[in-house]
């Protein structure tokens, strides 16, 4: 009876938060008013100083491991090796095939298994072969579902922006260390620069994972050390407001009830092309620029321009995202100049302009994957379904991102990966503007319905049950 009673209380709770508004991220549920704002603010302050520095920290280390193989293969790997095109993309597929296996489970069991010792041990993963560095890769992309623990909607795009913007930065120090390597470590101890490259990049993630795995908490609920009690409790409310609950365990008939909407499928065909685009740009990124007609040296160090192009993206897209609530819009425009600059690389052949072109697509086209994982998680909600859909995301986009890495096997222009390349952003342009016309669609029909005799006895059911189903739940657009 216990047990029942404190379900409904959860149901009630759970209803209470839902039905503020069709925008619902820029009003302040009732349960908020009487929050003191010092507080609000201490603890928003907090969070940002400890779980959103170690989160970035993983990220930053895990992007290391995967994109320098990218730098490795102008460092001498290829020439070492004897490395053709069709050999290196299978070495780059083969991190995406673990990435795709593990990935499910990499994101549901993040409570099971604890967010400190996951990402810890996926880190110290990193050293290991290739394949296992694309399971390790599964269990860190779980990050973003970990964030949605502890921020709000109206703070959850800038902070995943920072989080995100981690690949763009380790991408322009992978850039500057092998610059460095290439430089002043090529012929040392008898190893050629990949060697360095590959063992200097591979034991800085090791002895940082033991600073996640004693400093990083596993959820609001569980939170021990750095917050008051008034300011755990505060914690555990922000996190209900955002369809948070405590409830770790895995409802596995809802891992593929959520295949069944085709807003779901619409998502996932924006993430599909932004996978292929951003696998092709960071496994192929030096090699790209030197067949701009940079020396070998040269394109390293040029890598970490496009790479400060592509963070800038993430953040300013993010923020803008996050200041307007209009989801859908941002992620349109935000596509709109890696279309740009995929028709300029296949068809303009000047180096700087190129190279300018390059940079479009990375502030374009990075920015894409936190816009459209961020807002996902606004509109599917329960901790199973919204668990589903961003391990989907990295699972059906891998499938993708394999592909991507198959297409660009004609240097230097590489005019059959850009050409793909350009068709998926089209893709994705048209499917953000399709994405938001069908959630405000969805929308409509909920408020057309809200005093049906099915609203009602839907409204019997708990948001764990029944997710963004829920007749009082209105998505973002």
């Amino acid at each position: 009876m216990a047990s029942k009673v404190a379900d409904k209380v959860e149901t009630d709770l759970a209803v209470s938060l839902l039905t503020s508004s069709l925008s619902s991220q820029g009003d302040i549920p009732k349960e908020e008013e009487n929050v003191d704002p010092k507080l609000a603010r201490r603890v928003k302050w907090k969070l940002d100083l400890t779980i959103l520095p170690l989160m970035a920290s993983v990220y930053f280390f895990a992007t290391m491991g995967k994109s320098d193989l990218g730098n490795a293969k102008i460092a001498g790997l290829s020439e070492e090796l004897s490395l053709t095109p069709g050999v290196y993309s299978n070495a780059a597929t083969l991190f995406l095939v673990a990435t795709v296996v593990f990935q499910l489970p990499g994101t549901l069991l993040i409570k099971r298994i604890h967010p400190n010792r996951q990402f810890s041990g996926a880190m110290l993963t990193l050293l290991a072969l290739r394949f296992l560095i694309g399971g390790a890769e599964a269990f860190v992309q779980g990050g973003v579902f970990y964030l949605s623990f502890w921020y709000q909607y109206s703070e959850y795009a800038t902070r995943g922006a920072v989080v995100s913007s981690m690949s763009t930065i380790a991408g322009a120090f992978n850039g500057l260390i092998a610059y460095a390597i290439v430089k002043d470590l090529d012929g040392a101890n008898g190893w050629r620069a990949w060697r360095w490259i590959f063992l200097i990049e591979g034991i800085m993630p090791i002895a940082f994972a033991f600073v996640v795995l004693f400093f990083l908490p596993s959820s609001p609920q569980t939170l021990k050390w750095g917050f008051s009690e008034a300011e755990k409790k505060h914690i555990i409310q922000r996190s209900a407001r955002s369809h948070n609950t405590d409830e770790p365990e895995v409802k596995l008939n809802q891992i593929w009830r959520v295949m069944l909407d085709l807003h779901f499928w619409l998502f996932i065909l924006i993430s599909c092309g932004a996978s292929f685009c951003l696998s092709s740009l960071s496994n192929f990124l030096p090699d790209i620029i030197a067949g701009f007609g940079y020396d070998d040296v040269d394109a390293q160090l040029f890598t970490t321009i496009v790479y400060a192009c592509g963070c800038v993206g993430i953040l300013f897209f993010s923020r803008v995202a996050d200041k307007t609530n209009a989801r859908g819009l941002v992620l349109a425009v935000s596509t709109v100049g890696a279309v740009i600059g995929y028709a300029v690389l296949i068809w303009v052949k000047n180096r700087d302009a190129r190279f300018a072109a390059t940079c479009l697509v990375a502030f374009s086209m990075f920015p894409n994957t936190v816009l459209q994982v961020t807002w996902a998680t606004m509109c599917f909600v329960g901790y199973t379904r919204r668990g589903s859909v961003l391990a989907f995301f990295n699972i059906f986009p891998h499938l993708f991102a394999i592909s991507g890495t198959q297409a660009y096997q004609d240097p230097p222009y590489y005019r059959i990966g850009n050409a793909a390349s350009l068709a998926m952003s089209i893709v994705m342009l048209l499917s953000s503007i399709g994405l938001r016309w069908y959630l405000g669609y969805l929308n409509k029909k909920k408020k057309a319905n809200q005093m049906s005799q099915q609203a009602a006895d839907m409204r019997e059911k708990s948001i764990e049950e029944i997710g963004d189903h829920h007749p009082d739940f209105f998505y973002t657009i």
